[in-house]
Order: structure tokens, then C-alpha cells, then sequence
């Protein structure tokens, strides 16, 4: 399974100029990283001895992304139905001597995988009644009514008046001709650096720069998005865009509640994921992972974990890349989508509105190529819209992040699955392709084929 990532080669590239030269599921328990030598082997979190004896070859394969150093640590959380998750880590959550094991409870950033918690936030309010699909943005925030697309987007900001108004609809699945910093070039770029619509912490450098443009509050971002230019028509093309960030101002006017403290109330409170934060807090630091960059093959430190600007309140909270998660927790959102909004007995939203918003909900005739298989997107998440090759089926779920996570839901074979890293660029390694080949394998062991 692969899917669409946020990082480009803009990203890149600006990342490694910041990095110089190469140099029912029980409730979080982190423990303390034993003291150990720079030379000694890496460590496995407590539950790898089940998970070597259930997945000996997703267990190998991630043992031995460690040896070649292709990675600090990794985790994968893989669930089948209600019987209990099995987690498969290998290594630690930092090249430095003594560094904890990476584990179901570690921290990680996880990027672009905080769309479809924002998506899911915004879907709770269509089943409240308060809001719509296809509500035009305008409703909520005036200064989208009258938009302007650009006719060259890539050389040019001359523009043209728009014919047809944003909907929430295109705000969730990136038609809304909105576009993003990460992946503008030339003037529309600059536009968009001077407007400080940078939804996203990459390490301190960045940050510090991002912040003396950045607005500082969720309203304003919006607010200030209606003055950049759209870079296509509404409804007509998916363009990856900001229009999860704006969901999430959405969300804050609609609720009367602060973005942040609706998805608290209304997700994580009831899903119990305690280790899912726009800020880490400073008790967690001893296992929330550095993250790393490519100097070609040779890993270099991007945001050491213990001076991230992740330890620090966002300018607001990024709908579109501002959560840290673990394993565990972001689990336990994949199985509430899987049961369509039921977990542990505690019903978080109706199985119509998770079966919606786990539903293609682009305009019609719009659909993406995603390593050449059209797609459909659903709430902040791509939508397979045929069986896949790899395994996955017809209605799958999920998203991945641009520090390498992937996450995925199959309701009908009623599986999921998360991988968590902490590197860029995301597309190093093929994690999703060689972890589902040897979950198949492994399935093949315990199941005769079924997984």
C-alpha cells in the first residue's frame, strides 16, 4: 500500500539546508530507557516477543531496516478485528546513546495523518446538524465569496474571477482550488511565505522563520487564506492543499469551541488516545523520537526531540500536519473507523457518518492518480476506489505523512494498520509496499492467506 505524501522536493530541499552535513487495548504505559553503551545493539519494546512469534517476517523486516541503519526505530500497529492489536517495533526513537526503544507508546510526528482526524472533527458536525457538505465556505467565513483563480499558477499571479464557491466538501477531499506552500512554486510561493500560510513545524530554524509571518490564531489563518489566489476552479481538480487547515477554522467557528479542544472532547477524550498532542508536553520527552533527514544515504539530525519546537505551543493548531501520536493511539482511531464509530463499547460517532466520511465525497468525474490507480478521497483521507494489487480492498481508508508514517483502515477485511517513523524524505523507503508483502507472508503462516 502506498499513498500520496505531502513532502515535495521544495520541502526537501529546504529541510536539508537546515540540516547541514551528515554528522480492548490497554492504556499508555511508557517506561524509562535503560542506560546502555553507544555500540550496543537495539533494543526491542517489551511487546516484541509476541509480535516476533505472531509476525516473524514484518518482524524481521523491521529488525533489519535497524541493522542497515535505515532508520533510527520504527513501529507498525496492526489490528484484525477485535482481537488484540499486535505491535512490531525495532530500534529506538533517536541514534543517541541511551535512547529509549521505540515502542506502541512512543511519540512521533505524524504530519499529513492529522487530516483525517480534522476531516472525522469536521464530520461530527454534519451529524450535529450544524454543518453541511455542501455549505459554501463563504457561510462561515465572507471573505471567500468572492475568489480569484490564477491563469498561469506555476509562472504567474495574474488571476481571473471565480465561477463556482468553495464547499466544505472540496475543503475535505483538496478540491477546492486551494493550494499549499509545500508544493507552490515561483510567485505564488512567495505569496503565500509574505501571507505566512505555513501550517506546518518542520525544526527551530524554520519555525522561527514561519512565525514572523504566520497568523496566530486558526480564524486569522483562514482569514488570510482568502487573500491568496486559488490555483484551479473549485470542484474541478484535486490539488493537495491547505483546505484541511481551513476545515479546522471550520470547525473552531462552527462548534464555538476552540479546534483543539472540540477534537479532545469529542475524539481523543472518548477513544481514550492520551498520547496525542499539538504541543508535547515536557513529562513526555523521554519518548517522543528525533526526527531525522537523508543527507543521501546517511541520516542527519533535522529536530532532536529534546530542542523540537513541537515542545512549544503552535502558532495554532495545524488541522493539516500539527499532531504528535503514537502507535497505540492513532490505533485505536483506525479501530473506531474500522468498527464505523464504535470502540470499546463507547459509540464516538453514528456508523452512517463514519461510512460517509470513509466514502469517496468528491465532485463528481474528479478523482487522482496514486502510483497509476485512480482514487477517491473521503474526509481528510484517500478512498481506494477498486481492490489494490497490494492488498488493500475496495473502501480502504487512510493517509500517510511526510515524515514517513502511513496509516490505513480496510473495513471490509476489517484490518488496519499504522507504521510510524520519524524521517525525510518520506518516499526514502518503500515502507508500505515491503511491510504489506511481509504481513501477507506472515498471513500466509497463520491464516492459510487471510490476514
Amino acid at each position: 500500500m502506498t499513498t500520496k505524501r505531502w513532502t515535495t522536493a521544495t520541502l526537501t530541499v529546504a529541510l536539508l539546508a537546515t540540516a547541514g552535513a551528515p554528522a480492548q487495548q490497554a492504556a499508555p504505559r511508557p517506561q524509562p530507557a535503560p542506560a546502555r553503551s553507544a555500540d550496543a545493539a537495539p533494543t526491542r519494546s517489551p511487546d516484541a516477543a509476541s509480535a516476533a512469534a505472531l509476525l516473524p517476517q514484518t518482524q524481521a523486516l523491521y529488525d533489519g531496516y535497524v541493522r542497515a541503519k535505515k532508520m533510527p526505530g520504527i513501529v507498525g500497529a496492526f489490528g484484525l478485528g477485535e482481537l488484540p492489536t499486535v505491535f512490531v517495533a525495532a530500534g529506538d526513537i533517536s541514534l543517541d546513546p541511551g535512547a529509549a526503544a521505540a515502542g506502541p507508546d512512543s511519540l512521533w510526528r505524524v504530519y499529513s495523518m492529522t487530516k483525517p482526524v480534522t476531516g472525522m472533527a469536521a464530520m461530527l458536525l454534519v451529524e450535529d446538524g450544524k454543518l453541511s457538505l455542501d455549505d459554501p465556505l463563504s457561510k462561515f467565513f465572507p471573505a471567500f465569496a468572492k475568489m480569484r483563480v490564477l491563469t498561469s499558477p506555476d509562472t504567474s499571479l495574474d488571476t481571473r474571477p471565480a465561477t463556482k464557491p468553495i464547499t466544505i466538501r472540496e475543503l475535505m477531499t483538496h478540491t477546492s482550488g486551494l493550494g499549499y506552500q509545500i508544493n507552490a512554486k515561483g510567485p505564488l510561493l512567495k505569496e503565500y511565505e509574505r501571507l505566512g500560510l505555513v501550517p506546518f513545524t518542520a525544526n527551530a530554524q524554520t519555525e522561527a522563520q514561519a512565525r514572523r509571518t504566520r497568523p496566530a490564531s486558526l480564524i486569522a489563518f483562514a482569514e488570510r487564506a482568502a487573500q491568496a489566489p486559488l490555483v484551479a476552479e473549485p470542484g474541478t481538480t484535486w490539488h493537495y492543499s491547505m483546505g484541511l487547515d481551513v476545515l479546522a477554522a471550520v470547525v473552531e467557528k462552527v462548534s464555538g469551541m476552540l479546534f483543539e479542544r472540540f477534537v479532545q472532547t469529542r475524539l481523543f477524550a472518548p477513544l481514550r488516545m492520551t498520547s496525542s498532542f499539538w504541543q508535547v508536553p515536557r513529562a513526555n520527552i523521554g519518548r517522543f523520537a528525533s526526527n531525522y533527514v537523508f543527507v543521501e544515504d546517511t541520516l542527519s539530525p533535522l529536530d532532536p526531540a529534546a530542542r523540537s519546537p513541537w515542545l512549544e505551543a503552535p502558532s495554532f493548531p495545524y488541522g493539516g500536519a500539527g499532531l504528535v501520536s503514537s502507535a497505540r493511539d492513532y490505533d485505536r482511531f483506525l479501530h473506531m473507523l474500522q468498527n464505523y464509530g464504535t470502540l470499546d463499547g463507547v459509540r464516538v460517532m453514528k456508523d452512517a457518518t463514519a461510512r460517509l466520511a470513509m466514502s469517496n465525497l468528491m465532485p463528481s468525474g474528479v478523482t487522482f492518480d496514486n502510483d497509476g490507480q485512480q482514487r477517491g478521497f473521503g474526509a481528510g483521507g484517500v478512498v481506494y476506489l477498486t481492490d489494490d494489487p497490494a492488498g488493500a480492498s475496495k473502501g480502504s481508508y487512510g493517509w500517510a505523512g511526510a515524515a514517513g508514517t502511513l496509516a490505513i483502515v480496510d473495513p471490509a477485511k476489517r484490518f488496519r494498520s499504522t507504521i510510524m517513523v520519524n524521517y525525510f524524505p518520506a518516499e526514502k523507503w518503500p515502507l508500505g509496499k515491503e511491510t504489506f508483502g511481509a504481513i501477507r507472508r506472515d498471513a500466509a503462516r497463520l491464516h492459510g492467506g487471510r490476514w
